[in-house]
């Protein structure tokens, strides 16, 4: 089985306002999947709902990446819905990987368990591409559930990805939100504000790579470096 759904904030929170991006908000490629395993039941009505209801208070991440005069990129919230992809997997017996956390940037183990963000398509702006999806796979020898999502990284970084997936899990287990409302502003750099005095200190932008040499130095890394796990108790 195979389903296909379009979840919607439970109210229009979006009202079509703008956001305009810089800085880091423009690593327009990258994007943060992450896939969680979970050895009970989901309730998919109730996960629904809670999304629903969490896409309201977030209404960056129902929006769209626009481009206007090929130079400023805007995110609309125009309250469009996030995809939702629901299937059950019959041929796995278990949860294949054994590691409690996986860091894959290789070998594509996690991507059959996620509906990506198809950020190639942002380059040039997108109306029609969602920020954020969801994939729900039923391991249905074992009765795991995993969840995948997908968080195109113009919506913010791993940070800002982390407090809406707490939030979403919250919200699904019905307890209090944290106090805290998240915030959209941006702000703005004009080049006369700009102090390269303090470059030196900033090395992620004085010793950038490019994202070929990137790449490279990642797969490096995959290929000499092993995983340690830590159990915390």
């Amino acid at each position: 089985m195979q389903m296909k759904t379009e979840i919607f904030p439970s109210s229009f929170t979006g009202g079509n306002r703008r956001i305009e991006l810089t800085g880091t908000d423009l690593w327009i490629t990258p994007r943060i999947d992450n896939v969680f395993v979970y050895p009970g039941d989901l309730d998919l009505n109730r996960l629904k709902d809670a999304l629903s209801h969490i896409l309201a208070l977030w209404p960056l991440v129902c929006g769209r990446l626009l481009l206007h005069d090929e130079e400023h990129y805007i995110i609309e919230m125009s309250d469009k819905a996030v995809p939702v992809t629901i299937l059950d997997n019959t041929e796995l017996i278990q949860w294949p990987l054994n590691s409690n956390v996986v860091r894959d940037n290789v070998e594509g183990q996690l991507q059959p368990f996620l509906d990506e963000v198809q950020t190639t398509k942002l380059w040039h702006g997108c109306p029609n591409e969602p920020l954020f999806r969801v994939k729900i796979t039923r391991l249905v020898r074992s009765d795991e559930w995993v969840l995948g999502t997908s968080w195109a990284h113009v919506l913010g970084d791993a940070c800002a990805c982390l407090n809406f997936l707490h939030m979403f899990s919250c919200s699904y287990q019905q307890i209090e939100l944290p106090a805290l409302l998240p915030s959209f502003e941006r702000r703005l750099w004009s080049k006369n504000e700009v102090d390269r005095s303090l470059l030196p200190a900033m090395r992620h932008l004085c010793d950038a790579l490019s994202t070929e040499q990137i790449q490279e130095k990642m797969t490096i890394e995959q290929e000499t470096h092993v995983q340690l796990n830590i159990h915390f108790s």
